[in-house]
């Protein structure tokens, strides 16, 4: 069957690969001039099922309040006349209830343990190497308040039985030693043991060759202007260089999937979240992460890829703007030289911009919709490089009309109505 997917960071590469990998032939167009330029490019570096959790939880709002009133906050939202943006975030409060909570985490626990066990099997298979380590996460807490709201959230590890460790301050230093000199902030942690840790990008490009191996062809710096329909399938991908056609369609955008889908008549609640990322060079390796450290009172990660650090946090709500806010800079840095000081020259970090694709609920939308040959894969939000494996294969089984090996209940556009 001929397949065209549409987007080349993570995710769209991932399902490009399995599905040569089943079989068919298959084209990815992006306009961007290579792989995983954009959302891809520099996340922070977590491979995490453990950690996998919707931003909407009971006392969010509350959270929410308090985060804009930080001096180093990890939520900034700039006000603006976009109807998407307000539902989107009316959508989110709706979900913020203890009920919702354990299902959405239920569903992206789901998929992202899956994933990691994807990823390991197709990491023995072709001896692919992205900088990866697999020692776990490190979830730190400043306050016990902090370390107490765990509970609900390990409910749900042991009913999924996903590892976990909770630890004082003896025992998070046993993984971490370099926080030997900043014990003193943290009363605690919930380590998770099963997460790893890897560069993206090197993931992603890694992967493409990997796929092109295998016959996939990638049309790069190709603008994508339209899906054409006729009846109820899609009949082609208009582009600045023509028309393209296929058997079938996926959909792997990201936050621009909605642009695309409107004119089809699917409405998709998946909202660009601005993040934010540093890439430090290491100074001193003893005195540097081991893997990765989340701070929860910033919600920041601190990962260690190969001979740097990467930085990475901050949800800011302003659209598709992409420019980079040094106030977001200066939140990154503080965190990282609040908790490794002496790790890494932070006096030469590249600073980075990309939309995380949101769901209001956490969840992306994988899976099937009413176009008989488009399929979407999209609304993965910070957990992309977490989900890409999985999602990858998931998308193969569905156009190969295999059943998944995960129950999609809960994870299609359906959920929507």
């Amino acid at each position: 069957m001929r397949v065209v997917v549409l987007g080349s960071g993570v995710i769209g590469t991932s399902v490009a690969y399995y599905l040569a990998k089943s079989g068919h032939e298959v084209e990815v167009i992006d306009r961007q001039s290579g792989p995983a330029l954009e959302t891809s490019f520099a996340n922070a570096g977590e491979v995490s099922p453990g950690y996998s959790a919707p931003w909407a939880g009971p006392g969010v709002p509350i959270k929410a309040i308090q985060w804009l009133l930080m001096h180093h906050s990890p939520l900034v939202i700039k006000p603006m006349l976009d109807p998407a943006m307000w539902r989107w975030g009316l959508s989110m409060l709706r979900n913020c209830t203890e009920a919702r909570y354990r299902v959405n985490k239920g569903r992206m626990v789901r998929l992202a343990e899956y994933s990691r066990d994807c990823l390991m099997e197709l990491r023995a298979e072709t001896g692919i190497d992205y900088d990866q380590r697999e020692q776990g996460t490190l979830q730190l807490f400043r306050t016990q308040k902090q370390l107490d709201g765990t509970a609900k959230d390990i409910e749900i590890l042991k009913e999924y039985g996903v590892p976990y460790q909770l630890l004082d301050r003896a025992g998070y230093l046993t993984y971490e030693p370099a926080l030997v000199d900043v014990k003193h902030k943290f009363i605690g942690a919930l380590r998770l043991p099963g997460d790893e840790t890897g560069d993206c990008f090197k993931f992603t490009n890694a992967l493409a060759d990997k796929a092109r191996a295998l016959g996939v062809k990638f049309r790069f710096g190709e603008d994508i202007q339209a899906l054409e329909r006729k009846g109820g399938r899609v009949s082609g991908v208009r582009t600045d260089k023509g028309m393209v056609t296929a058997d079938r369609y996926v959909l792997a955008l990201g936050s621009y999937s909605t642009r695309m889908l409107a004119p089809l008549g699917i409405r998709v609640p998946v909202y660009p979240v601005k993040g934010f990322s540093i890439t430090v060079p290491i100074r001193n390796a003893a005195k540097s992460p081991e893997s990765t450290i989340m701070d929860e009172t910033h919600k920041v990660a601190v990962t260690r890829l190969g001979d740097r650090i990467r930085v990475g946090g901050t949800a800011q709500l302003s659209g598709f703007d992409l420019q980079l806010d040094q106030g977001r800079r200066d939140t990154l840095e503080f965190v990282v030289q609040d908790l490794f000081p002496e790790g890494g020259d932070v006096a030469k970090a590249e600073f980075w911009t990309g939309l995380r694709p949101m769901t209001p609920d956490g969840t992306p939308i994988i899976g099937a919709t009413r176009y008989d040959n488009l399929m979407l894969s999209t609304g993965h939000g910070t957990l992309g490089w977490t989900m890409a494996a999985g999602t990858g294969r998931v998308m193969a089984d569905l156009v190969s009309g295999r059943t998944p090996e995960i129950d999609m209940e809960g994870l299609t556009v359906a959920r929507y109505g």
